[in-house]
């Protein structure tokens, strides 16, 4: 069986104002969202994973709400290469946790007095080749001598 556990291991829910922030709030709050994906090997075979999801609700100066889940997971990996271990932990063990931090999202901001927000489904894979294009030309830059400004 390839995951093990799924957990949170760490979550933070702010709200400077209270619900009070959207009733003084002359704008509709910019709604930000940020993911991170890291990768720990805990034993040979053994993953963990975590999903970091961070959304935060903002008008001007006025901070509505910001929310931060890290959901985790401990996965089984056997008899992959660097480049697919990379693929996996990048891509599928995420998109197995983003329902989870997007149901934990969800509640914390509903518990905060805020209309709901649901996270977007995410292209886990579209954000990997984009992290390795990124990664391929700061290579190549470093290895021509050519700096980018």
């Amino acid at each position: 069986d390839l995951m093990q556990a799924i957990y949170i291991k760490d979550v933070s829910f702010e709200s400077p104002l209270g619900p009070l922030a959207a009733a003084n709030a002359q704008a509709q709050p910019e709604i930000g969202l940020n993911l991170n994906t890291a990768g720990n090997q805990l034993a040979p075979d053994l993953h963990e994973v975590v999903l970091t999801v961070t959304v935060s609700a903002k008008a001007g100066e006025n901070t509505f709400y910001l929310c931060e889940v890290k959901q985790a997971g401990l996965f089984v990996l056997r008899g992959l290469n660097g480049d697919q271990l990379r693929a996996v932990v990048a891509s599928f063990c995420p998109n197995m946790l983003l329902p989870y931090a997007r149901q934990t999202i969800s509640d914390l901001i509903i518990k905060g007095g805020f209309p709901p927000f649901f996270v977007p489904p995410v292209n886990f894979d579209a954000l990997l080749e984009q992290a390795i294009a990124q990664q391929q030309a700061q290579d190549g830059a470093a290895n021509d001598g050519v700096a980018l400004n």
